[in-house]
Parts: structure tokens; sequence; C-alpha cells
């Protein structure tokens, strides 16, 4: 006789495999099935040319929440993070380099404009305490503000409590982070372009907005939150690559039970009676479980997975409204050496951060043109880094890989398909890269480029958004990913969410699936669903 399972997830990505381990560790009996052959999702690490492993999607880790690491004791699976030094901005002949060092940093933008350095210490503790302040609503589950959700209210009034608890300077700069760009916002801070260009990139990441797009201040918050062991605001690698994470995760999940199935692809998710009961697998096998959990997207999820007419038509069209659009891609390359700026000769530490090509607010905004009008951007946004200078098991002794996260590469194209204009957006980087740095197309040994498409038909992004939907006002908190169903439960009983697309949104962050795996304990706890 099959084995019924307590719980199965389908997708076996970082937010899968954290709902699993913290479901199992409860007593369930748990199943994750990866339609891939690698665990991990979009935070994976591929061999993608020999000796060269690639972080190839998610490539530096923030803002994985610590209560997961400890709760998890996920360095004891592997998981380390080394520091990620910086942020170097190349240009035509001079440079903008912010440091991990405070002071040394200060004296960079004192460099180019007194006012400025003086304005980015207030500027940072500013931004400190509103990210303090919207924090913990990332550990929250969201209330429902339209239904008699008391708990809810009682987590709205201490937010509102919270608030008050601000200066009065700084109720008002929250106010315009949620409702500003991130371009107007930082005018009001800096006066120094390529400084005000590198930190609004921040508020464009996962989304189809330009950095002059009202509500971009907002998510240049959400990514300012994160931390490495205590230190705020501070990013890093994973030694072994993002798939390091996503494994170190699967680690602890398989020590408390969980079975993981790779190559497992879905085909349906099994209902009855408005009840999910299990999946058919790809291969025609049926599994039964007690509960189904979603990492995958709502468009995924519901307009694929699930048969026709077991969801209300009115919840459909509220997914069908959940905005994707995907707006980015990676270039992956495999150095033969390492880049050499004109603008800072030789090799330095300034390789070992992430380098943004990033000089002006104009050039941010003139590649969102490109992308409003459904083209990629000829001369696009990047953020690049070396990990191999910091991890060298990546990459064979002496050679390096390089990261090239790219926007705007809007999912759909005015003219032609991705696949005929993969060389072309290729092409396009390296292009822009060589500008700043004339020797890189020598030293390039091998090149992979990943496109919007690559990452719906791969990785099953839908639309190829990196977040599983944008991190747009109307798409958070309460609203995400369908309001009324924010709370990781859908209209199809035993059957749940996980995945980026629910509160509190994307990057490696695994809150999703724990905040998932603690509402269906208490349901099954309570005897709901």
């Amino acid at each position: 006789m099959a084995k019924k399972y307590d719980v199965v997830i389908v997708g076996g990505g970082h937010n899968g495999l954290t709902a699993a381990a913290y479901l199992a560790k409860a007593g369930k009996s748990v199943l994750v099935l990866e339609r891939r052959h690698v665990l991990g999702g979009a935070a994976v690490t591929e061999e993608v040319f020999p000796g060269f492993k690639f972080s190839v999607c998610s490539y530096v880790v923030s803002l994985l929440r610590p209560e997961i690491i400890r709760d998890l004791d996920l360095p004891r699976h592997g998981l380390e993070i080394l520091p990620l030094d910086g942020t170097f901005t190349p240009l035509e002949d001079d440079y903008l380099w912010r440091m991990n060092d405070h002071a040394r940093t200060r004296r960079e933008i004192y460099r180019w404009s007194p006012t400025d350095a003086e304005a980015y210490d207030e500027y940072s503790k500013s931004m400190a305490e509103m990210a303090q302040f919207v924090k913990p609503i990332l550990s929250m589950i969201p209330p429902d503000p339209m239904g008699f959700d008391i708990p809810g209210f009682i987590k709205l009034a201490g937010l509102g409590k919270r608030f008050q608890q601000l200066s009065r300077t700084n109720q008002h700069n929250l106010v315009q982070l949620m409702t500003m760009s991130a371009a107007d916002m930082l005018d009001q801070w800096f006066e120094t372009q390529p400084l005000k260009a590198t930190m609004s990139a921040s508020g464009i990441i996962g989304t189809y907005l330009g950095v002059r797009s009202p509500g971009t201040a907002y998510v240049l918050l959400h990514h300012y939150m994160g931390e490495i062991d205590g230190a705020f605001r501070s990013w890093g690698f994973s030694r072994g690559g993002t798939g390091q994470i996503s494994l170190s995760i699967a680690g602890a999940a398989a020590e408390a039970g969980v079975e993981i199935r790779t190559k497992a692809g879905i085909q349906r998710i099994k209902v009855k009676n408005g009840r999910a009961t299990g999946v058919v697998l790809e291969n025609g096998d049926e599994i039964d479980a007690s509960i189904v959990v979603s990492s995958v997207d709502p468009n995924r999820t519901f307009l694929k997975l699930i048969e026709p007419g077991a969801v209300d038509e009115s919840f459909l069209t509220q997914v069908r409204r959940f905005k994707l659009r995907g707006s980015s891609g990676k270039v992956n390359l495999a150095l033969d050496g390492l880049p050499d700026f004109k603008c800072l000769p030789g090799v330095g530490a300034h390789l070992r951060g992430a380098m943004s090509i990033s000089p002006s607010i104009d050039y941010m905004e003139k590649a969102y043109d490109d992308a409003k009008y459904g083209d990629f951007a000829k001369n696009p946004y990047m953020d690049m880094v070396i990990p191999s200078l910091t991890d060298p098991s990546v990459a064979p002794p002496g050679k390096h890989v390089m990261s090239c996260f790219v926007q705007y590469a809007p999912y759909k194209l005015r003219e032609g398909t991705w696949d005929e204009k993969r060389e072309a957006f290729g092409e396009a980087v390296i292009s822009t890269i060589e500008r700043y740095a004339p020797n890189i197309r020598k030293i390039i040994l091998h090149k992979q480029v990943v496109t919007p498409l690559d990452l719906e038909r791969e990785w099953g992004l839908t639309e190829g958004n990196i977040f599983q939907g944008e991190l747009s006002l109307e798409q958070l908190f309460f609203l995400r990913p369908v309001p009324g169903w924010a709370k990781f439960r859908t209209p199809v009983k035993s059957l749940y969410m996980c995945g980026s697309c629910t509160h509190p949104g994307g990057g490696i962050m695994a809150a999703n699936g724990r905040l998932a795996a603690l509402e269906i304990l208490k349901d099954v706890n309570g005897g709901a669903q």
C-alpha cells in the first residue's frame, strides 16, 4: 500500500525546504518534491562549466532570518556566510567606493561632496531606525483588515504604537518611503550622482519600475534590512554558492525526517470535495497527503496545477491580476583573470565587493526606458560580484567566476523572442562592462546568459520574476499574493502557499517558509482546515 504523508511540499526551493524542516521538527511526515535535478530553486549552485560553480540565479545573501539560522542550526549543516566588502561604482575617469569601513566610506563621499558626507551619517541613522521599525513585520503573520481578525487588529495597533514612538522626522521619512520614488527620496539627501544612482538601484530589484517610479523607495528599504551575524545592513556570499544555503536547510530537514526527491515534477494537485488530497507526478505516480504546500507562484499553482473548476473564478481573476512582469536577467562569466578597471587599475580590494554599473540617475532611468517599450536595456544597470576572490572553491586555481545581475530585461519583448535575442543581450552586457574594464572580453573563457524566459522555463519563475511577484506596495503585507488570502492559506482546504509570492516577499529570506509552517501547525493543532 502506498505511503500517505502528512504533508507534501511542491518545490524544493529554500522556502519549501524551510517549511518542511519546521513541520518535520513538529513531528509531521513530510515529502518535498523538486522538479529539477538539484535542490534550491533560484537559490542554487551549479557547475555550469567544468570546474566553475555558479550561483546561477540568486547570488548574494543578507535577508536570511537569524531565527531560522538558529532554529535549524544551519552552520552545523554547512552554512557559512562570507562578508561582501562594500560597493564599487566605476565611472569613465573616476569611481565611488563605499566600503564596510564607515569612516573610509565617509572620507570617500567627502571627496565628492562635503555636504553629502555630512548627510550620509544622518541618512544612515534614519534608514536604520526605519528599518528597525519595519523589520518585525518580516516575522509577522499579516492581519486581515477586512475580516474579523482580532489578533490582527492587535498587531496593527502595536504597529501604530511603535510608529508613534518614532521621531517626528522619521515618521515623516517613513511616510515618504512608502509613497515616493527612490530617486526623489535620495534627491532630498544627496547631490552626488553616482552615490544616488547606486543607492537607488536597491529600489528597483525585482520590480518592473524605474528609479523615478513611485513606490521604489520602500523596495530600497526592504533591501536595507539585512544583517549577517548581527551586523546590520551587511551582505555576503555563501561559501559554496547560494545553493549551499538551500543544501544546509535541506540537511536540517533531512535530519528531522523529511524525505526529499529530485526529478519529481508535479503534473497536478489533487482536489476532492474542495480539499487538497495529494499530488500527481509527471510520470503518473500519485501521492496522497493530508496537506499540500505549494512553494511555487500563484499563477503556476492555481492556473496550471489545480484542475479547472476547483477554485472559484473570482479568486482566479485576482491571481491573474497579480503582477509578475520579470525585468531582469543574469550573465555568468568564467574568467581567466580579473577585470582591470580604467578608473582604478590593478587587483585590489575593490574587486572583492559588489561592482555597480550605475553612474547616474539618468543612466538608470534610460535603462528603464528601453524596457518600458519592450526591449532590453542597451546600457543596463548591473550589479557584479566575483565570489571566487572570497571563496576559491567555486573556480579552478587562478580562474574566477563573475556574476552579473542585469536590469532591464523585460519578459515580454516588443519584437522577436528571447531565444533570438539571447546573444544580443549578452553582448550588451559585455560591451557595457568593457567601457569600464577594457580587458574583460580577453579574459572570458565561458559565458552563460540567463534570460527571463530561461528563468520561467528552467526554474519555474512565471514571467521570469525573481521574487514570484513584484514587491510593489499593492502587493505587500496583507495584499500578498491576493487580498484576503495573505495568511498562507488558500480557498482550497488543506492547500497552503509558502513561496516568495507570499508575505514578506522575495530574497533569500526563508521567512515565508517558516511562517507558513507555523500557520499550518496552528491549523492542525486547532483542528482547522
